[in-house]
């Protein structure tokens, strides 16, 4: 075997930068798109923001100027007099009710913001933090007791074991599992009753432990419930219940009724610890009887190219290779990105929109079974382009704001051959479910054939699935929140 050099020609596909970045600004959302331009226009001294108002002329602005001052001057006069009287009587009012600070405590009016005086919404962290706050506790103790509130869920549960929160708990603690379990039962001990526990049962079981429950009789009895036979009520079998306990009836219909006055989720009662904001990309109207999809204005980066450095550039003898060259190539591709962005959303929303056109007239029954690669065929573009403008976009409709992959899914097959859409399936399982008799409510099994006498095959496990994903009981639960106490 000897060296030797070869020449051969081929051709391979190469993504330049551009084309990379244009990938990776293209699965953005809407808010981060606006924020990326942002970051860009601080950098780049070639773009500048477009001004959709044109200001007026100099004399006409001068003589409104001093029209608005004129008629201002007359009336904050007037605003000036009524507003001292009412604030010297305020003043004398309060005063005389014994608020001696108030000049000092309120400030002008100018300077008081009234959005301060709405409340705001305490979340179950926050509230835990607080109780927390109070307690006598070592630094150690305190940032072990903060990551027990931390891995808190919003149900009030915690989901994670005691060897995982020993991981998750600061390197310096050095927190064994017996330091996590007193901090456990420290946490426990917090408003609301309940909150911090790893089961159902063990949630109801601290909401009896606690003194509002001390002198009630039937606590005992409830106890005992929960401890052991929880799955029987949660069946409804009382009569196998009231053997199993060997008690009277009047003794289980006590404990039975106190165990409907607890609450199975405590942090139910509190707020979300963060609000996440929306912005529609797409508008949906309907035009002449026709659903047609429209770009959000709001969404799009009012930028532009600025002619006056974009002349000196061109009247100079630059060759194109220095810095300031490349930042008016990047001003440039970044405007034309922007314009190529919401097209191709445009597009695939139109295209999303002409399938599910009976959707939007007659409601989620009426969706038809759509995937990726159905929408890529329409508009022409690869599947993977779709999914990334799919991904984090939303659509205001008549129906409600959604996200993209909404008006995606899977189908089932029904009996004329025809596909069904799950999201159709959903919406027919929650119409039978809602107009079902409270004292007979409908089984998985129930459901499945009401809805093979309509055509839709589906499996007794689907319905379950799509059942416990609309959040809805089950048929022991259902019947059980019917049922008159014994």
């Amino acid at each position: 075997m000897s060296a030797s050099l070869q020449l051969r020609a081929g051709q391979h596909l190469t993504m330049t930068p551009f084309l990379q970045r244009s990938i990776q600004l293209l699965q953005l959302s809407s808010l981060e798109f606006q924020q990326e331009v942002q970051e860009v226009m601080g950098t780049n001294p070639f773009l500048e923001t477009v001004e959709s108002d044109e200001p007026a002329s100099d004399t006409e602005a001068a003589a409104t100027e001093a029209a608005a001052e004129a008629a201002a001057d007359h009336d904050d006069a007037n605003e000036r007099a009524e507003r001292d009287t009412d604030r010297d009587t305020a003043l004398d009012e309060m005063w005389s009710n014994g608020a001696t600070d108030y000049r000092t405590n309120r400030g002008g009016d100018d300077d008081w913001d009234p959005a301060l005086m709405v409340p705001g919404v305490k979340t179950l962290r926050e509230h835990l933090l607080l109780q927390a706050g109070c307690l006598r506790l070592s630094q150690r103790d305190r940032a072990i007791v903060e990551t027990l509130i931390e891995a808190i869920d919003t149900s009030g549960y915690l989901t994670h074991t005691s060897e995982e929160l020993c991981g998750l708990c600061p390197p310096d603690c050095q927190a064994e599992v017996e330091d996590i379990q007193v901090a456990l039962r420290q946490v426990q001990s917090f408003d609301p009753p309940g909150v911090a526990a790893r089961s159902v049962a063990e949630c109801l079981r601290l909401q009896l432990l606690a003194p509002e429950h001390a002198g009630e009789s039937a606590r005992e009895l409830a106890l005992r419930i929960v401890d052991e036979h929880l799955g029987l009520l949660a069946a409804h079998d009382f009569q196998r219940l009231q053997r199993e306990l060997g008690c009277e009836d009047r003794e289980l219909q006590a404990a039975t009724v106190l165990l409907r006055s607890l609450t199975p989720r405590p942090g139910a009662g509190f707020g979300a610890d963060e609000t996440q904001f929306v912005v529609a990309d797409i508008i949906v109207h309907q035009v002449q009887g026709k659903w047609v999809a429209a770009i959000n204005p709001e969404v799009i980066p009012k930028i532009q190219v600025n002619r006056f450095y974009a002349g000196i550039l061109r009247g100079g003898r630059d060759g194109g290779g220095t810095p300031v060259s490349q930042q008016m190539r990047e001003a440039r591709w970044l405007v034309r990105n922007i314009e190529q962005r919401f097209q191709t959303i445009l597009r695939v929303a139109q295209a999303i929109v002409d399938h599910q056109t009976r959707y939007f007239d007659y409601g989620a029954m009426a969706m038809r079974p759509l995937t990726l690669g159905e929408i890529a065929a329409k508009v022409d573009l690869h599947e993977s382009t779709v999914s990334r403008v799919t991904s984090r976009k939303y659509m205001a409709t008549a129906r409600g704001l959604f996200e993209f992959k909404h008006f995606f899914g899977s189908h089932v097959e029904t009996a004329a051959g025809n596909p069904c859409s799950a999201t159709a399936v959903r919406a027919l399982i929650t119409e039978l479910v809602s107009a079902e008799k409270g004292e007979r409510p409908l089984s998985d099994i129930k459901l499945t054939r009401l809805l093979e006498q309509r055509g839709i095959k589906v499996a007794r496990r689907t319905v379950s699935k799509y059942r416990d994903a609309l959040q809805i009981p089950s048929v022991e639960v259902r019947r059980m929140s019917f049922r008159p106490t014994l």
